[in-house]
């Protein structure tokens, strides 16, 4: 399955080489990581534990936060680690951890928000049928097989990477990345990816091309609403969730497959940080801004361990 190339470990690149500035990347990244652990945190506890939560929405988001959570967890814990104590290594079977578990956590996410289009298609374009459609077994299979296509995914793209001999060197950028481990391979990496590269373009655009479809119909149907307040509260919901799809797929398709020649330590960094970082953490915001529900039951959570502590 894998090559195992004669080094045991990999070399991160670290940000900056001037310790002033190694410590305020740790210091951001904390405080970043702890935001997205809090807010998906927030949200995990407030829809298990307030049973009005308990609707498929709910439940996907739960889903949602939960990859938030592992995915952010998988790359920049090790990456403040590196800062903190100047330190640049990590083993071999690390890194291939690190590409599975990412790759797994952000198609898995990615699959998610396709059936989190499909869910608000059903409730405001097909309200009769909703709770046919959207049952407890339908909604439990739906995520099932958007963590089983993450699973799959990520091990078809993880075995094939390091199934290439790897002969330039074992320095990295600062996460691990297919990318990054493509650049090391003996020979062009990308021709041999070429077939995983044809399933990645079909999940992605075929998941994006439905997620348009599904709100393209959700928006004709906001549209019929008579109510002013209920056509903006509709749109608040939608447009967050398309922008965060958009940022998602520009920001993975560019990074993945974008030319070897406009490469850049600066620019690998910025995409990496877009895609793996922002979105974990604007994800709670984007869904409890406007949902008051929501937004009740994180009161009530928090006024909860407040007294409790007392």
């Amino acid at each position: 399955m894998f090559n195992g190339s004669s080094f045991y470990e990999f070399l991160l690149l670290p940000i900056t080489d001037t310790r002033e500035l190694q410590l305020l990347h740790f210091s951001i990244f904390l405080g970043v990581y702890l935001t997205a652990l809090l807010g998906n945190g927030l949200i995990i506890t407030a829809v298990a534990c307030d049973h009005r939560l308990h609707t498929p929405m709910y439940f996907f988001l739960l889903n949602l936060s939960l990859l938030d959570l592992s995915s952010i967890s998988t790359t920049v814990p090790k990456s403040m680690a590196n800062s903190l104590w100047d330190n640049r290594a990590i083993s071999y079977w690390g890194c291939v951890a690190q590409v599975f578990l990412f790759v797994f956590f952000m198609a898995a996410e990615y699959c998610l928000l396709t059936v989190m289009a499909y869910d608000r298609y059903v409730a405001i374009c097909k309200p009769l049928h909703y709770r046919t459609l959207m049952d407890r077994r339908a909604c439990g299979k739906k995520a099932a097989a958007a963590w089983a296509s993450g699973f799959l995914y990520s091990l078809l793209h993880t075995a094939n990477t390091f199934s290439t001999p790897l002969c330039q060197g074992n320095v990295v950028q600062q996460f691990c990345e297919i990318p990054q481990i493509l650049k090391l391979a003996c020979t062009d990496a990308y021709l041999r990816e070429a077939g995983v590269i044809v399933v990645s373009i079909c999940l992605i655009w075929g998941c994006f091309l439905f997620i348009v479809v599904s709100y393209v119909q959700i928006f004709r149907a906001v549209l019929r609403i008579p109510s002013e307040q209920g056509r903006h509260k509709a749109f608040s919901m939608c447009l967050p969730h398309l922008a965060v799809v958009t940022l998602f797929v520009s920001t993975v398709m560019f990074a993945y497959l974008k030319p070897p020649s406009i490469s850049s330590s600066t620019l690998d960094l910025v995409l990496a940080v877009l895609y793996s970082v922002l979105p974990t953490t604007l994800n709670p915001l984007i869904y409890s801004m406007r949902n008051r529900e929501l937004q009740d039951a994180l009161r009530k959570r928090v006024h909860f361990v407040l007294v409790h502590q007392k």
